[in-house]
């Protein structure tokens, strides 16, 4: 939907109003009405009131014919609101144009729909059925970002690269083992969202205001309607409950983080210094004053975007920390930085999966930077702990060497055997032969990483149907 103010609403209605002898100020609708944001839950309102209508109908509130009368007008409602401009100056919030357009199509009948419900409990549901589709939309987005990396390591298993501690050359390693690190953060992340989504699983309507529904009605029935698994325990909670948002936004920011600590491993991979991988052009930008300029600025949005989502949650947690029972106007504001979240993922994931997949990998370069004496002293006192000699005495030799060898100016293998280093020793200045020695669970070894890209290929895929079959559903 567009987010427009020019076109002719229904009138204008306020959902209270009779205890009042003086109309609402314009500065107080400035600073109260909500409707140029929750118009998102717009679809989820629509669909939460047919659910009760069908509850009001079984209740013995409405007839079968009031019911069939409203579900076609509020169905009627949201196919011309598609892709529409909505009034957003007009009304106080997505419910009460909700009721005003509802109004307009069924006449006083529409008065009748709100028996029992409040827009505590309306919005308490709206915002649930809202954050199903935002998880579950990351999911996919996370499901398919990890078969890309998948992809590329096994592709890539046995291509040796630097790998780094404190930012500092430390032990070779494959690209492919590179991927599959973030392939398990991912997968991680994925399960948060899963969680996120299921803690959400639970229908408030028919809480009321905070006390529960005067009118019989079947909750079970109503959440059954909407695709939930059952109904809110408790009416106070259901009606200020919002840890299933500070779920989703923890797991989203969480995985911001990951994906900012991935952007910036190829920030430096990319770089001049670096060069062991080119971004793709279709993904990279340039610069409009110096010509040879290409820049990573997908992965630098990923960085900021981390920032403010950790700013995001932040708030959110504040928000709600000193909100006593049950619903206070404070939760106004619980919305927007979820709207934002799903509109930062459902674009920063879909542009890092792009990139991911267009990386054209210098080989030559990551293994050049594979073979240096500072890489491999490692591998080379595991060659002489290969042969006896104690782990701490071959450290203490292998850095005695490394200094003499920096002093003269020179690489081990240029100094040549001596100092306690043998050539048999020496043999292992090879990266290859050093990422093949790492063979246990969870190691470098090109084998070990062939079978756990397979593993992991299985599980993205696993996820991606289990996206899918949730989304159907």
């Amino acid at each position: 939907m567009k987010r427009q103010t020019k076109k002719t609403p229904p009138a204008r209605t306020n959902m209270w109003g009779g205890r009042f002898a003086a109309a609402a100020d314009a500065r107080l609708k400035r600073f109260n009405d909500s409707f140029s944001f929750d118009w998102r839950l717009l679809e989820e309102d629509i669909t939460g009131s047919i659910a009760w209508a069908g509850a009001l109908r079984r209740a013995g509130v409405l007839s079968q014919n009031e019911e069939t009368r409203v579900a076609r007008a509020l169905r009627s409602i949201l196919a011309e609101t598609q892709g529409k401009p909505l009034p957003l100056d007009d009304h106080e919030d997505v419910h009460s144009f909700v009721e005003s357009a509802l109004a307009s199509k069924v006449g006083p009948l529409a008065k009748k729909l709100h028996t029992g419900r409040s827009r505590n409990d309306q919005v308490a549901t709206d915002l649930r059925l809202w954050l199903a589709d935002a998880a579950l939309e990351a999911t996919s987005h996370v499901a398919a970002l990890a078969q890309t990396l998948v992809a590329l390591a096994k592709r890539e298993a046995a291509t040796p690269m630097p790998g780094y501690t404190h930012l500092k050359q430390a032990e070779p390693v494959t690209f492919g083992h590179w991927c599959l690190a973030y392939v398990e953060m991912l997968f991680r992340d994925a399960d948060r969202l899963v969680a996120a989504f299921a803690r959400g699983d639970e229908c408030p309507l028919g809480s009321g205001a905070l006390a529960g529904s005067p009118v019989q009605v079947d909750r079970e029935a109503v959440a059954a309607a909407l695709g939930f698994s059952r109904p809110t325990a408790n009416s106070l909670d259901a009606v200020s409950d919002r840890d299933f948002a500070a779920d989703y936004l923890y797991a989203s920011t969480l995985m911001l983080t990951h994906l900012s600590r991935l952007a910036e491993d190829l920030i430096f991979f990319s770089s001049d210094e670096a060069g062991y991988v080119e971004l793709p052009d279709a993904m990279s930008t340039g610069s409009s004053r110096m010509p040879q300029k290409k820049n990573p600025d997908v992965l630098e949005l990923v960085r900021g975007h981390a920032a403010r989502a950790i700013g995001e949650t932040t708030g959110f947690l504040a928000l709600l920390k000193g909100l006593p029972l049950a619903y206070d106007k404070d939760l106004q504001l619980d919305k927007e930085p979820l709207f934002r979240m799903r509109d930062t993922l459902s674009a920063a994931l879909p542009a890092l999966e792009a990139l991911v997949a267009g990386l054209q990998l210098n080989r030559d370069r990551m293994r050049a930077a594979a073979s240096s004496d500072l890489l491999l002293a490692t591998a080379v006192a595991d060659a002489l702990a290969a042969r006896g000699v104690a782990f701490r005495e071959a450290h203490d030799i292998v850095g005695r060497r490394i200094a003499e060898a920096i002093a003269k100016k020179k690489t081990l293998k240029e100094l040549g055997p001596g100092g306690g280093i043998t050539a048999a020793d020496l043999a292992a200045l090879d990266p290859s032969r050093s990422v093949a020695a790492k063979k246990a669970i969870g190691g470098t070894a090109p084998a070990r990483v062939r079978r756990a890209a397979a593993a992991a290929a299985k599980r993205a895929d696993a996820l991606a149907r289990r996206v899918g079959k949730e989304t159907r559903e």
